[in-house]
């Protein structure tokens, strides 16, 4: 001990410090600790920034989802005042038959402001059935996504046609295979229809007209030979009975003539027959030559000995032979010939030839000789021609004409020949 210092004063030596493994772990346990909080704390960090970035994106996308409901909302109005101007009525039916969407003009066409006032907007389709009185089954009956038909609505005013157009539309397959949605189309016709009558009542009178004007043309060439013969039948009492008889021939065909116009203007076929061509030709030759001989012209008949057979109408065949005839005689100068002639050709065919010495037909005209009233020099109706060109036609023949200078005029007939006649 020092001189002058306490004892209790005097600190002990310090014990040697020892490291325990309890406190090794505690330090070890706390470093992780420190470091996992530090890891945790990054975490959070990212996930806030995370969130944050989500909300950003959430209020975007809110703001374009506004947007677009905003522009669906707009291109629905947008639609809807469409589908309103439409000249058309439209209304837009489920498969239960609920109508979710009409538009003004079906409510028109329809006529349901009645019904709309007492009752409200009809909701389904049976109630529009029940107020208008139009069957709609027939247009769900059809196995077909596009039908139309046609229905009649009898108003004060007249009577109205309606043009209704079902098309069907697969939203959604579903098990029965039938649409989810149909749009019917409405469209007033009754324009349409009044223009048809009124197209239809004019081709009547045009019909009737034409009839008319080829009756008047048809019976001008049998009235002459009659009045002829009327007139050899007062002067010659030595041929009388053979004049008579032709009157009577000519009586005869000229009923023909209006039964084969009248024929030839409606739409039914003719009943054809087989009939021996140079029959028919030497009668219409017999029927016409005293008017020829009248005016100085000479018919010369080439084919009194054919057989040849074909099917025709034996008026309608007379009355082509003697329109080409008293076209002949028309244009033919006194003195002058006309030469018929009939033979067979390897084809099969039967040609028949009617040509005249007469003044012929002009280059520029020729193509036109077969037009409904068409006539060279003003003096005919023009009808003659195209009546022997739609009665070939009706024959399943054709005619045809050649004309040279100052040569006369060729008409050429060619029928399609059945067997000769067996003597």
């Amino acid at each position: 001990m020092l001189p002058g210092s306490h004892p209790a004063l005097i600190s002990p030596p310090l014990p040697e410090v020892t490291h325990l493994p309890s406190a090794v772990l505690l330090a070890d346990a706390f470093s992780e600790f420190i470091a996992t909080s530090s890891r945790l704390e990054a975490s959070y960090r990212e996930l806030q920034g995370e969130v944050y970035s989500l909300g950003v994106e959430l209020g975007e996308r809110n703001t374009a989802l506004s947007a677009s409901l905003a522009q669906n909302q707009a291109m629905r109005l947008a639609l809807e005042q469409v589908v309103d101007s439409m000249p058309c009525g439209v209304m837009v039916v489920d498969s239960a038959g609920s109508i979710s969407m009409s538009n003004a003009e079906t409510a028109r066409l329809l006529e349901l402001d009645a019904i709309t006032a007492a009752h409200g907007q009809p909701a389904t389709l049976r109630e529009v059935a029940c107020h208008s009185g139009l069957n709609f089954d027939a247009l769900f009956a059809a196995d077909i996504t596009d039908a139309s038909q046609e229905f009649s609505i009898q108003t004060p005013a007249g009577k109205r046609w309606l043009e209704i157009r079902n098309r069907s539309l697969f939203l959604q397959a579903n098990r029965e295979g039938k649409p989810d949605q149909s749009i019917l189309i409405l469209r007033d016709i009754t324009a349409q229809k009044r223009a048809e009558q009124d197209r239809e009542a004019a081709r009547n009178a045009m019909a009737a007209a034409e009839v008319t004007a080829i009756l008047a043309h048809e019976i001008r060439n049998p009235l002459a030979s009659l009045e002829l013969f009327a007139e050899l039948i007062e002067h010659d009492d030595v041929r009388r009975d053979e004049w008579i008889s032709n009157l009577r021939a000519g009586i005869r065909s000229l009923s023909a003539t209006v039964d084969n116009v009248l024929s030839f203007q409606s739409s039914g076929a003719a009943k054809l027959v087989s009939v021996v061509l140079a029959v028919v030709v030497e009668d219409a030759i017999e029927f016409i030559r005293p008017l020829a001989e009248q005016v100085g012209i000479v018919f010369e008949w080439r084919g009194r000995n054919s057989k040849l057979r074909v099917n025709g109408v034996e008026s309608a065949l007379r009355q082509v032979m003697l329109n080409l005839f008293a076209n002949a005689i028309r244009h033919t100068p006194t003195g002058g010939k006309v030469t018929v002639s009939l033979q067979g050709d390897r084809a099969g065919r039967a040609i028949l030839k009617c040509s005249d010495t007469g003044s012929g037909i002009r280059r520029d005209q020729i193509g036109r000789v077969f037009e409904r009233g068409f006539s060279g020099n003003g003096d005919s109706s023009g009808l003659g021609l195209a009546v022997c060109e739609r009665i070939m036609q009706q024959h399943g023949g054709r005619i045809s004409v050649s004309s040279g200078a100052r040569s006369g005029a060729c008409f050429r007939l060619d029928f399609p020949a059945l067997e000769r006649v067996v003597a």
